[in-house]
């Protein structure tokens, strides 16, 4: 999600989930070649296992990002085939390359060879952009490009509408259509399907689980982080102790001073937090004192303390009326 999973909300979401594998915003492969690498590809060593996730669509170039990530650190390397925005679809890459398959083909070629088995190479892709419409369309693309050596398909079971909706509307109009996804997995035993769009409850992800290898977070992630910790107690360990959302803010602290010591601006580490209480009393409290001290001139971590206690004693005034 670009300007959403920085550095500084994979960090939080790592205290949150030991077990999920993270992904970068999407970034594309010239600006790795040729842009700041050390500003587009800071990750905190906590976040590993973490993936960079490339958008691009001439081979040469994803075939030097790769080998770029690899030497970075990086522990797998996704090729973006869905993000719908109108940035993408005049770049030749994301969504739109689900109409030439081929072209993704080379490119995943060209990225495995450059990763020579350091990392796997893997797609996100949607079930079809515009007049697309039947299974063939998506088994046509996935054939294509497994054949090449991608193993792993992270699927939004939605269509990408690229005319006529905006990004926003591409993430909620065209309708869910998660037995595509299945029939896939059905029919492609031997890859591992990775199921995205629209899972916000951990029952939709327990059932997902059911036919498919993996469920990807999005958006519910962001506005509600907590639900990483739910997840990772109810699909990957079901001994993980749930953390005490104030407790693990705390714990954060030396990571935010560290940040500002770089001369950041405290809103970059806070955006992240601002979900963390959603669904408790005195959230809305908590939020609102992030959000209008972040900006002040030397803010630090001590507003995050203000916060907790202002959510505190806004949750005892909601308890008593």
């Amino acid at each position: 999600m670009m300007d959403w999973t920085t550095t500084q909300c994979r960090v939080l979401h790592r205290a949150l989930s030991p077990s999920a594998r993270l992904y970068t915003e999407m970034v594309h492969a010239n600006a790795v070649v040729f842009g700041n690498r050390a500003r587009l590809l800071e990750f905190d060593p906590s976040e590993h296992p973490i993936a960079l996730q490339l958008g691009g669509s001439e081979p040469v170039k994803l075939a030097e990002a790769t080998r770029i990530a690899v030497a970075e650190g990086f522990d797998e390397v996704n090729l973006n085939c869905g993000c719908p925005s109108d940035r993408v679809q005049s770049g030749r890459f994301g969504a739109c390359l689900m109409l030439e398959p081929e072209l993704v083909a080379e490119c995943v070629q060209a990225m495995i060879e450059a990763a020579d088995g350091a990392v796997p190479v893997t797609v996100k892709c949607r079930i079809g952009v515009d007049d697309q419409d039947d299974d063939a369309d998506l088994d046509r693309f996935v054939n294509v490009v497994s054949a090449a050596g991608c193993k792993v398909f992270i699927v939004h079971a939605r269509k990408a509408w690229l005319k006529g909706l905006s990004p926003r509307e591409n993430r909620e109009i065209p309708p869910l259509n998660y037995p595509r996804a299945f029939r896939l997995k059905r029919e492609r035993p031997d890859l591992t399907i990775v199921l995205n769009g629209g899972l916000s409850t951990i029952p939709a992800m327990q059932q997902a689980l059911e036919q498919l290898d993996g469920v990807m977070l999005g958006r519910v992630a962001w506005h509600e982080p907590y639900i990483l910790s739910l997840a990772e107690q109810a699909l990957c360990d079901d001994t993980f102790e749930l953390p005490v959302r104030t407790d693990l803010l705390r714990s954060l602290y030396p990571y935010v001073q560290r940040r500002l010591a770089t001369g950041e601006n405290l809103s970059h580490s806070i955006r992240p937090m601002l979900g963390l209480l959603q669904g408790l009393p005195g959230a809305r409290k908590f939020r609102r004192v992030l959000s209008e001290g972040a900006h002040r001139p030397g803010a630090d971590e001590s507003l995050i303390e203000a916060a907790l206690t202002a959510a505190t004693d806004a949750a005892r005034l909601e308890t008593q009326t």
